[in-house]
């Protein structure tokens, strides 16, 4: 049995490396949501944009809902809820689905205002030269929009890292819970929560960073 490091009673290298597992944890439960949820949202972005039909009427009041109501209450909810009509998801899996739903309601608005930022008649002269709808696009609409909400995209992504501490509620065992588990044990509130802020900060910096030298060659 390890001895417990002689500055901190009762914190252990092991409990280091339980942090660093809940902090994989995070980061994958992070990669998931953000990836999926970034596609849906400029899917719903470009929908809402081009369209005023039903589909546009139907889908923007319920991305206000995930927008507006606490996403605690929607895990909550969400995670009782499930099993009432037949789906057996475990606490990652209903984390992973309202994070999804969380940031894809947070994405549209930002693919929306992408296509938005784009010139009506720079689009009229890409399609006066030949270029389909699709290809306009592809080849106008995404480097000109893309480049003018990447800022606001990353603070999506940083946030939604962030928040993601809340499935800790469904008895995941993230970053947050593993620090709660520690406390809990060890009484140690100062060290373990400095430690756990380190992890959250070495996860998102490196994300700022690389977004920060990336919109600088961008620019270019």
């Amino acid at each position: 049995m390890q001895e417990p490091i002689s500055f901190f009673t009762g914190f252990n290298p092991n409990d280091l490396w339980f942090l660093g597992e809940a902090a994989l944890k995070t980061l994958w439960i992070s990669i998931l949501s953000i990836t999926i949820g970034s596609v849906m949202g400029c899917v719903f972005g470009w929908v809402l944009h081009e369209s005023k039909s039903v589909a546009g009427i139907i889908l923007a009041p319920i991305l206000d809902v995930f927008r507006s109501v606490p996403l605690l209450i929607q895990l909550v909810l969400f995670y009782n809820f499930a099993p009432m009509v037949g789906l057996d998801l475990n606490p990652f899996l209903s984390g992973v689905v309202i994070l999804t739903f969380y940031t894809a309601s947070l994405v549209t608005n930002v693919a929306r205002g992408g296509i938005e930022s784009v010139e009506t008649s720079m689009r009229r002269a890409s399609r006066s030269l030949g270029l389909t709808y699709w290809q306009d696009l592809y080849h106008v609409v995404l480097p000109i929009g893309g480049r003018t909400v990447f800022p606001a995209w990353i603070g999506v992504v940083l946030g939604v890292m962030k928040d993601s501490a809340l499935v800790s509620v469904l008895g995941y065992v993230e970053l947050l819970k593993a620090s709660q588990i520690l406390i809990t044990r060890t009484q140690e509130p100062l060290l373990i929560l400095s430690i756990a802020g380190a992890f959250y900060f070495a996860l998102s910096y490196p994300i700022s960073l690389y977004a920060s030298k990336f919109e600088k060659r961008w620019a270019k």
